[in-house]
């Protein structure tokens, strides 16, 4: 793995925490982080009452990118994987889904968009 791509993905991992500790002070509970499927990968999973939430990190230079960031094949990638995850766990079945979305930025608070798109 090259230099820059090993920043790169350090610098996403620490994008991915930070979003985890902004969900967990809106009192989330998060319950995957990084979970690989074979139809792709979410960044975060996490749970609020009866609703379970499905998020994409983006680290962005600018907020506004990141909310052009989210193209169709990815959210597309985003519900199969979220459609394999819950085939595997019956448990969740009840719950209300929601895709949402959080944008990181250097020098900012998290930003978490709720309900980003509708299936």
């Amino acid at each position: 793995m090259s230099g820059r791509r090993r920043a790169a993905e350090r610098a996403g991992r620490l994008a991915e925490a930070l979003a985890a500790w902004s969900l967990r002070l809106k009192a989330y509970s998060v319950i995957a982080r990084r979970l690989r499927t074979p139809a792709g990968e979410i960044d975060l999973i996490a749970r609020r009452g009866r609703v379970l939430v499905f998020v994409e990190v983006k680290l962005r230079s600018a907020g506004i990118d990141g909310l052009m960031a989210l193209q169709p094949r990815q959210q597309r990638r985003i519900r199969n994987a979220a459609s394999w995850y819950l085939g595997h766990r019956p448990e969740l079945a009840d719950l209300d889904c929601r895709f949402d979305l959080v944008i990181v930025t250097p020098w900012r608070l998290p930003r978490h968009v709720q309900d980003i798109w509708r299936d």
